[in-house]
């Protein structure tokens, strides 16, 4: 076994329920879904977060993404889908392997809302706003419209 299940699940040493799988992704369900069809995605290679994936992986990862999320609709017909990555622990991820979660959702199910309520969130000045988008666009390289 290496440090890192997940490796373990693509190498075949570990045990999951593979869904799916293709030259660079695997699938599989987890041991606790968070509903019905909850499905984890993820490259076979050990990248550690979606900070260290490079643009190719990244192609493949969201091909295999969008071969998923219709075979989820189709199986389960749900009334919605959340599809959830967690970068670093702050962002609680806890498996160090960079993964997907798909999970299909239904009006009243259990999973809860992904956002904090509106009422416990601060809103932000328009000022604050602009710092915030001036500062993103300057790392992505991208001006300001003129």
């Amino acid at each position: 076994m290496s440090a890192c299940v997940f490796c373990d699940i693509v190498a075949g040493t570990g045990s999951a329920r593979i869904v799916y799988e293709d030259e660079w992704t695997v699938a599989f369900l987890p041991l606790y879904p968070a509903a019905v069809g909850h499905t984890l995605l993820v490259p076979r290679a050990h990248v550690r977060d979606l900070w260290d994936l490079g643009a190719a992986d990244a192609h493949h990862l969201t091909t295999a993404l969008m071969n998923l999320a219709p075979a989820l609709r189709r199986a389960f017909s749900p009334d919605g889908l959340n599809v959830v990555n967690s970068a670093g622990a702050a962002a609680t991820q806890t498996v160090f392997h960079l993964h997907v979660h798909l999970v299909p959702r239904w009006h009243g199910d259990t999973f809860g809302p992904l956002w904090p309520d509106r009422a416990v969130r601060p809103v932000p000045s328009e000022e604050e706003r602009e710092r915030v988008a001036e500062l993103i666009k300057e790392q992505v390289g991208q001006h300001p419209r003129g």
